[in-house]
């Protein structure tokens, strides 16, 4: 075989090679496995070390936002952990630092989920947390695949009750320091009325203010402002 084809030849199977071992450090990082133990080394103290957090076990890297994760930093409680349950409980101490979503709403676990996809979008993925969301040889638990399907029921009910109030119109409002609240309403007279999927949403009871005409104010369940006229289009609150 002539020398140039031995070279080609050799320079074809090095760039094989190289792009191999690329894809398998690739695919090593993508699917590398942390204990809690492990993660917790990556909190931000050691500066030789990345920035890590978790959030539904998967792993990411935060480093490029050091001045935000690392020591010191406004959201450095979650480096080093996986403290899903803070991203909306607001609970930065002792047991609110937990990956467990227990008693959360499928509203509230969906907002989970979706700090999970922004993590994706913005930062580094580097692996998954062996515990409640993997097992020991990173496939998905149970736990997981029932907090993503009570996150999909969370987003279709928000989709559902959005419609719903979309045909009735949310009032005007407005409040400042010195003058308090106000509510009124363009077109109609303004109600406070029960929001039907509020308890499935959150398991809490709430209401919200809508506009209603005149010959829909005899119906069951719309509230008059306390202190404001059957009749007024505006009201204190």
């Amino acid at each position: 075989m002539p020398a140039k084809k031995l070279i080609t030849s050799s320079c074809f199977g090095i760039a094989v090679l190289v792009a191999l071992i690329a894809f398998l450090l690739k695919f090593n990082t993508r699917q590398k496995l942390f204990t809690a133990e492990e993660l917790a080394f990556y909190n931000g103290t050691d500066e030789s070390l990345p920035i890590l957090l978790g959030i539904l076990g998967s792993v990411f890297d935060v480093t490029k936002g050091k001045s935000h994760y690392g020591a010191g930093g406004g959201y450095n409680h979650f480096a080093g952990r996986d403290a899903s349950r803070a991203f909306v409980s607001g609970n930065f101490t002792g047991d609110g630092l937990t990956d467990s979503l227990r008693g959360l709403s499928s509203t509230e676990v969906h907002s989970v989920v979706g700090w999970r996809d922004f993590y994706f979008k913005s930062y580094k993925f580097v692996g998954r947390l062996v515990g409640r969301y993997y097992d020991s040889q990173g496939n998905p638990t149970k736990y997981l695949k029932g907090v993503e399907a009570k996150a999909a029921r969370g987003a279709q009910l928000m989709e559902k009750q959005k419609n719903m109030e979309a045909k009735q119109p949310s009032c005007n409002s407005r409040w400042s320091q010195d003058d308090g609240g106000e509510v009124w309403c363009d077109d109609g007279f303004p109600r406070l009325v029960q929001r039907p999927l509020e308890i499935a949403l959150t398991g809490k009871m709430s209401k919200r203010c809508a506009c209603f005409n005149e010959s829909q104010l005899g119906q069951p369940g719309l509230e008059v402002y306390n202190g404001c006229d059957y009749l007024a289009k505006r009201c204190r609150v």
